[in-house]
């Protein structure tokens, strides 16, 4: 059953990935409650009211549909968001994520106020839209719906590694995406073809109805867990 699936969404059954999910225990439990788990980030929000926010909902719905949709913790749709640069987190206290020249020990709030001063004044590069590449369980996996756009999101991360004070380990093959959900049970190898055939009539669905996702202007966000992005400061 699972040979006849595609890679991208092999790794959410068990019978290919018997491991446990990596954010389960911290980040939300095995009831898919979200737990304590501060930070600050620079993210894009969907366009609300915008046509292809409603397509995104629309399968989100659909994910939700799924028989074995329990196995997985939904976030708010007010929380639906692309991360254009990774921020700092409770849980992720080490070198390369955290600026050199701050110690590790300084307070998640502290780090906000530091950082909402270094981004006063921030020049960006304009605005940007996205498109849909990929859909797995979770979420959509996503890219600038042109060649201009993948530039311009390009300069938008190497110009905010600057006031941020690090480069992630993937700052230049980041994989830009939209999270609906967090496994918190690997699923049913028996359900493989169903998801596949979800997956696949929702690629067709945005090809259709949203082959551009209209997302906002960046802004710097904190966060005390995964349900709500405040944004703090609108970008450029």
């Amino acid at each position: 059953m699972l040979d006849t699936i595609k890679p991208s969404l092999a790794g959410f059954f068990a019978g290919s990935n018997p491991a446990s999910p990596a954010h389960l225990g911290t980040r939300y439990d095995s009831s898919g409650n979200f737990l304590l788990e501060p930070g600050n980030t620079v993210v894009s929000h969907l366009v609300s009211g915008s046509h292809s926010e409603a397509v995104v909902l629309a399968v989100r719905e659909k994910m939700l549909a799924m028989p074995d949709a329990g196995r997985l913790a939904f976030t708010p749709v007010s929380s639906l968001h692309m991360t254009l640069f990774q921020g700092i987190i409770e849980y992720r206290r080490r070198l390369p994520y955290w600026p050199q020249d701050v110690p590790l020990d300084t307070s998640i709030d502290a780090m906000t106020r530091l950082y909402l001063g270094r981004l006063k004044g921030f020049e960006g590069f304009g605005p940007l839209n996205i498109k849909v590449v990929e859909i797995v369980p979770t979420g959509l996996t996503v890219a600038g719906a042109t060649d201009e756009d993948v530039r311009i999101m390009r300069q938008w991360r190497d110009a905010l590694a600057v006031p941020f004070g690090y480069r992630h380990p993937d700052h230049d093959t980041y994989v830009f995406h939209i999270t609906f959900a967090y496994q918190i049970q690997r699923l049913d190898d028996d359900g493989a073809a169903a998801w596949q055939a979800r997956v696949d009539d929702c690629l067709a669905l945005f090809a259709r109805q949203a082959p551009v996702i209209e997302i906002k202007a960046p802004a710097f966000c904190a966060f005390r867990d995964m349900q709500h992005f405040e944004e703090l400061l609108v970008l450029g």
